[in-house]
């Protein structure tokens, strides 16, 4: 999970209120875009926090996708940006999933309902979770309780099944004659994929590629930290993943948490930097009465450490406010990592 703000270059558009009285996270809805080029544009799905959750509009020759969805919290937003853009709901063909968390795929069951025309593309392994998320749904909620969960990720709705495209690896489909690859990256996840336009030099990159809040951009320079969150994180595979991304040679790659970057070699060098320095400090503490409190503090440490080289001069409390819940979750997987370990 992840945000963002200062320091993102693309164009902000202004936010328009929409009359529309369905029920959003965050109370108003509002076109909260940010454009780039080849027809991207980052929507704020207000997951949490602003800038923290992303959802990628693609538009290419009047037609549209969806790269992710937020949860249902989100759909008045992604609606209210199709208004903005003067995009059609018909026009919508496609809403291309990373992974089925639901802070990227909850709201994708929503959505699809008020897309008549648009079908959606996942991971074998994600699939059966969207045809039938009941499995899915009990697991969140028995972590998170049922008044958080409404909170949080709303409605998960079943989707059709002969609305559900799966991709296997390498599979390519197109918007409007514009291709997009579908590459399978695990590591975060075993459902997770990459979603890659050849043609732009751009990658949809999920989680794989980690975590980069416009908040801690320093005079445009990005600062980015893995995501290990529960319970299928797997440190070679992410390791090979983000070689993976970094071999298609992107110019960009967009994060869901929290959209464009570009310094990707830089930032490829630091998650692997990162990954390693997780695995040691996880290994250090593995047998701790107080495993995961000890595990949350030197994460914690190692990130404000981090963004101190980086120049970022928030305080204390502004680190924990916007670190905090990434490290907590990235705990808990390196936590269910040790215990599968151990286990085998």
């Amino acid at each position: 999970m992840g945000a963002a703000a200062a320091g993102q270059s693309g164009r902000p558009v202004s936010a328009g209120a929409s009359p529309d009285p369905r029920p959003a996270q965050a109370g108003l809805v509002v076109s909260d875009l940010t454009d780039f080029e080849d027809g991207v544009s980052a929507v704020d799905t207000h997951y949490v926090r602003p800038r923290l959750d992303a959802s990628h509009l693609i538009v290419h020759r009047g037609r549209a996708a969806f790269v992710d969805t937020g949860t249902a919290h989100a759909v008045p937003h992604l609606m209210a940006a199709l208004e903005a853009k003067g995009i059609a709901r018909e026009a919508v063909d496609w809403v291309l999933l990373t992974h089925v968390h639901l802070d990227h795929a909850g709201g994708a069951g929503s959505l699809l309902a008020e897309l008549p025309n648009a079908r959606v593309a996942v991971h074998p392994r994600g699939a059966p979770h969207l045809v039938d998320p009941t499995r899915l749904v009990a697991a969140t909620r028995q972590v998170y309780g049922e008044a958080a969960f409404a909170r949080l990720y709303g409605e998960v709705r079943p989707i059709p099944e002969q609305r559900v495209v799966v991709t296997e690896d390498g599979a390519r489909h197109a918007l409007a004659g514009r291709v997009l690859e579908f590459l399978h990256t695990p590591g975060h996840a075993l459902h997770h994929q990459a979603i890659h336009d050849r043609a732009a030099a751009i990658v949809f990159a999920g989680d794989t590629f980690g975590v980069s809040y416009r908040d801690f951009d320093v005079d445009g320079r990005e600062f980015i930290m893995p995501a290990t969150t529960p319970s299928q994180f797997d440190p070679d595979q992410l390791h090979a993943s983000i070689e993976r991304i970094v071999g298609l040679r992107p110019r960009a790659v967009y994060l869901t948490h929290y959209s464009r970057v570009r310094d990707i070699a830089r930032l490829a060098r630091d998650l692997h930097q990162a990954l390693r320095d997780y695995v040691a400090i996880a290994h250090q503490h593995a047998n701790d009465q107080a495993r995961a409190r000890r595990l949350q503090d030197e994460i914690f440490a190692y990130h404000s450490r981090a963004l101190d080289t980086h120049g970022y001069a928030g305080t204390v409390g502004e680190r924990h406010a916007l670190l905090d819940e990434d490290v907590a979750l990235n705990v808990q997987g390196l936590v269910a990592w040790l215990e599968r370990r151990a286990a085998t």
